[in-house]
């Protein structure tokens, strides 16, 4: 009897096409595994912890704390911001933290799967999408509890409202597109997350956080350019009922975002089993 000969060859996958037509798919077929390990996460995340889930709003809100206190003692003078400053300050720095989470997501999640990612073979999307359902189930609390200071301070709700759930999406996504590029270089070196959380730092003080843009001087121009200003601007402005000032450069900067979003993908599929590879070597 003959016996059946098969031979192997190496797939051709450098067609950016291709590996992006997998991804997608990946991500797609990975749902119900990237719920699971986000379910898994969240229960040991809070597990150990006698605070439990307000860790998930404690550091926005003692940021916040911070500079309430320093603008109510005189300390610091502040230009007027349309709302309550404690409202305005909150907000802001709630969605800070959510969009530096967004960033770090990818990185952090790729990292604590490493000894996973070395044995076992599945979708290494599920990890993205794993991050995004963690902030997304994270920053629910966040967002009840910015709408209680909307209350407090009797700022109400506005129609903009029904809105803000998109722009708040919007904040993880960008987020999210920017970490795909930073988790292979974060695997590598351990300096690199405490790089992303130094620049971030001060890369809030350049984006309208914690007090309004001036109205001139180089602080004014390193705002309006600054890509994350429109993010945080009509995120919040939508949440508040305010006007919603640099509408066209937040079009610009989400929908800009698309391609460079996919291009991360590609980056992130095709980087990250060389790097398990050569660290498992």
């Amino acid at each position: 009897m003959e016996l059946k000969t098969t031979v192997y060859q190496k797939e051709n996958n450098t067609k950016i096409g291709k590996l992006l037509k997998n991804s997608l798919n990946d991500i797609f077929t990975s749902r119900f595994l990237a719920k699971q390990l986000a379910i898994r996460d969240i229960k040991s995340q809070y597990r150990q912890s006698f605070l439990g889930i307000i860790w998930a709003f404690i550091t926005p809100l003692t940021t916040a704390l911070v500079w309430i206190i320093l603008s109510k003692t005189g300390t610091v003078t502040l230009t007027d911001t349309g709302i309550p400053y404690p409202v305005y300050v909150f907000s802001g720095t709630l969605l800070w933290s959510i969009l530096t989470e967004s960033i770090n997501a990818p990185m952090v999640n790729t990292n604590a799967a490493r000894g996973m990612l070395s044995k076992i073979n599945f979708p290494k999307e599920a990890l993205i999408l794993s991050g995004v359902y963690k902030l997304i189930s994270n920053s629910l609390v966040k967002i009840a509890l910015l709408l209680f200071f909307l209350l407090l301070y009797g700022v109400g709700f506005h129609f903009s409202i029904f809105l803000f759930p998109f722009a708040f999406l919007g904040i993880i996504f960008i987020g999210t597109t920017i970490g795909l590029f930073i988790s292979p270089l974060g695997m590598l070196y351990n300096d690199i997350g405490k790089i992303v959380n130094l620049g971030l730092g001060f890369l809030m003080y350049a984006t309208p956080v914690i007090y309004v843009i001036p109205k001139d001087g180089f602080l004014k121009t390193a705002m309006e350019i600054n890509p994350l200003t429109p993010l945080i601007l009509i995120t919040r402005n939508l949440m508040t009922g305010q006007s919603l000032d640099y509408l066209m450069y937040y079009f610009i900067v989400s929908i800009g975002c698309i391609p460079i979003f996919l291009l991360g993908l590609v980056f992130y599929r095709i980087s990250i089993p060389i790097i398990v590879e050569r660290m498992s070597a």
